[in-house]
């Protein structure tokens, strides 16, 4: 079968994303693949080629993420929140104003936060062999300890291009010996040793349980009963979390597998949920946003020196500067606060910039800026927001110095292999917000 063309988007970073639209239907279906993939050679994995099965159901959208396959890999793997940009960018490109998502692996967590970020784009959300933390935490007992994530990251560098690495993530092959002859070509062509071990590593930091109750988009999770890399607590956890979500668990001990039976499980789902499945989309009343606070440091002092006239002047100065910033870094100006702003975006990598470039902005109005950022769920009331995720924003920022961006662990997780610098803060007790928040300051 003739392949489609390869096209290319432009997502965050000016980065070239490398995507491919087959077949035809009423509605659009997106895969985003796990790991990594190469829009040339990975349709020769059962695991890709079904969604040739699609055609006349569906129209469908496949990606190679940035710093894999043929997509720009000059410029690193990116963050989490970049690489959920990418799925924005092969929408916009491809023309596509809504779709199903199917999420596999690594893709799963990528598929959650866009779904989270943009409900009124994804009609469905099919998550596949994944789950919302692959590595051990203090309070996620499945996965990888630090120890072993240290340890299988220097095997992914040592043996990459060898098709031993990713041969762990595909059971089930029926000629061993010409199947890693196959995935070795497709490790070396896919990416270098060492973005394989960094896309290893970030894929071990990720983290994207406080989405879940974001997400309205009707979601089937369909799991492995005996998955040997990612454990099958983590699919019943997003069923539990995600609202109205269903589990389908195949039985079996594999996580992308070279049975056709297998595969069969994945598709089936993915025909059922764009058939509609009985399975109503929830009102969207609460979303995932970045939520940025600002504050003119010692307010009340400099409006007493100069004066009320001349506060309101520079109070009035001041909000031009801060919509001009915020609108520019892609935000939405909700509000004044009297002596700051109100501000949301859809990733914090932007809400970071936009405060950092308006607290420059304005020291030449002699002003001084804190500011706090948090991603959450937010309320939407008009064209207010309100909620915990701004309460939290709120706190954050009441605790912030002079010419500080605090931020929550939250961002952190979101923005970690962006480029952004940030350093431990300390754990805070935010007043009004349940248990210890552990905030950072970008540097």
């Amino acid at each position: 079968m003739a392949r489609p063309a390869v096209r290319y988007a432009s997502s965050t970073g000016d980065v070239d994303v490398a995507y491919q639209v087959m077949g035809d239907g009423p509605v659009d279906l997106v895969f985003v693949s796990g790991f990594i993939s190469h829009l040339d050679l990975t349709w020769e994995l059962p695991v890709v080629s079904w969604l040739e099965q699609l055609d006349g159901v569906a129209r469908v959208l496949v990606f190679d993420k940035r710093g894999t396959g043929l997509s720009d890999r000059s410029l690193g793997f990116g963050s989490i929140e970049e690489r959920t940009d990418d799925i924005r960018a092969v929408m916009d490109a491809a023309g596509s104003q809504s779709a199903f998502l199917v999420g596999a692996s690594e893709g799963g967590p990528m598929s959650l936060l866009f779904s989270a970020m943009f409900p009124e784009r994804v009609c469905g959300l099919v998550l596949y062999g994944t789950g919302p933390r692959f590595s051990q935490a203090d309070d996620w007992p499945w996965g990888p300890s630090k120890d072993d994530v240290d340890r299988f990251v220097d095997f992914v560098r040592a043996k990459w291009g060898t098709g031993r690495v990713f041969e762990l993530f595909l059971q089930g092959a029926p000629d061993p010996d010409a199947a890693r002859q196959l995935i070795a070509r497709i490790e070396r062509n896919a990416c270098t040793p060492k973005m394989a071990a960094e896309i290893m590593r970030r894929n071990l930091e990720i983290d994207v349980r406080p989405t879940l109750s974001s997400i309205t988009a009707p979601t089937l999770v369909v799991h492995s009963e005996d998955d040997p890399l990612a454990h099958v607590e983590g699919a019943k956890y997003l069923a539990d979390h995600i609202p109205g979500a269903r589990l389908r668990l195949l039985p079996g001990a594999f996580h992308l597998s070279w049975r056709p039976e297998d595969v069969a499980g994945l598709r089936d789902a993915a025909l059922e949920l764009v058939a509609g499945g009985g399975m109503p989309q929830l009102p969207v009343s609460r979303v995932l946003a970045t939520v940025l606070f600002t504050d003119i440091v010692r307010s009340t002092e400099r409006a007493a020196d100069v004066g009320d006239d001349a506060w309101r002047s520079l109070l009035d100065q001041h909000d031009r500067v801060a919509r001009s910033h915020i609108e520019q870094f892609g935000g939405r100006f909700v509000k004044t606060t009297g002596d700051g702003v109100l501000a949301t975006f859809d990733g914090p990598s932007r809400a970071i910039s936009c405060a950092r470039e308006l607290g420059e902005a304005v020291r030449t109005l002699d002003l001084h800026l804190r500011a706090g950022v948090h991603t959450g769920e937010v309320e939407l009331r008009g064209d207010d927001v309100a909620g915990m995720g701004v309460v939290i924003a709120r706190r954050i920022c009441d605790l912030a110095g002079d010419g500080t961006v605090l931020v929550s662990r939250t961002v952190k997780d979101l923005v970690t292999g962006s480029g952004i610098r940030l350093e431990d803060h300390g754990s805070h007790r935010l007043k009004g917000v349940p248990e210890v928040w552990q905030l950072y300051a970008a540097v």
